[in-house]
């Protein structure tokens, strides 16, 4: 099926896994619960294709137009993305874990509650994107354009945001803690994360001395808060 015109097709819930598509035209097809893992997409046209609750883990992407897609519910889990277009694709609660999205155009692209941990995002054209709720835990978005994205309820821990571009400020703490887990400041919220808690820097602060009292992670606790108010103070926001 290399380089085949199927545009228009309908496709649903065909078994199609591990199939050579490379090159070939899926434009505004239809392959909502299709099974496409492990399958060759690479350079695919599938603009405007339903792929709905698709199948596409471990499938080869690489520059494939899937530009106003419908990837809602799909698996694209370890999915080789790398510089494919997803402007304006509907991405919502996809599963992208560990997928390679480098240099990937994601603009205006509906992320939300979609899962995106330990995925290289690197390079990637998130501007305008709508990532509400999404899980980036331990993504690696170093250079990434998130400039008007939608990051609210996001889960950033340990994600790499070196040199990135963002609407908002975060800063990370961490490992720390008995969890080993990252202590996560977000401006547009003016709260702080780590676990299983969230709430503002003086409910952190409670909550430390509650819980841990003088021991060693508390004492970590405390010194990582002195340092959080005295970054929040020189911008101005709350503590």
């Amino acid at each position: 099926l290399r380089g085949a015109n199927l545009s228009d097709a309908n496709l649903r819930g065909a078994d199609l896994s591990g199939a050579d598509l490379s090159g070939a035209d899926l434009s505004d097809a239809n392959l909502s619960g299709a099974n496409l893992s492990d399958a060759n997409l690479s350079g695919a046209d599938l603009s405007g294709a339903d792929l709905y609750g698709a199948d596409l883990s471990g499938a080869d992407l690489y520059r494939a137009d899937l530009s106003g897609a419908d990837l809602s519910d799909a698996n694209l889990s370890d999915a080789n993305l790398r510089r494919a277009n997803l402007s304006r694709a509907n991405l919502s609660d996809a599963n992208l874990s560990g997928a390679n999205l480098y240099g990937a155009d994601l603009s205006d692209a509906n992320l939300s509650g979609a899962d995106l941990s330990g995925a290289d995002l690197s390079g990637a054209d998130l501007s305008g994107a709508n990532l509400r709720g999404a899980n980036l835990r331990r993504a690696n978005l170093s250079g990434a354009d998130l400039s008007g994205a939608n990051l609210y309820g996001a889960d950033l821990s340990g994600a790499d945001l070196a040199s990135s571009k963002l609407p908002i400020r975060i800063i990370q703490i961490g490992p720390i803690g008995s969890r080993a887990d990252y202590l996560v400041y977000r401006s547009d919220t003016q709260q702080v994360s780590t676990g299983c808690f969230a709430g503002t820097l003086a409910e952190f602060a409670v909550a430390v001395e509650q819980t841990h009292g003088t021991n060693e992670h508390g004492q970590d606790y405390r010194a990582a808060i002195v340092f959080l108010r005295a970054i929040i103070a020189q911008h101005g926001g709350e503590q």
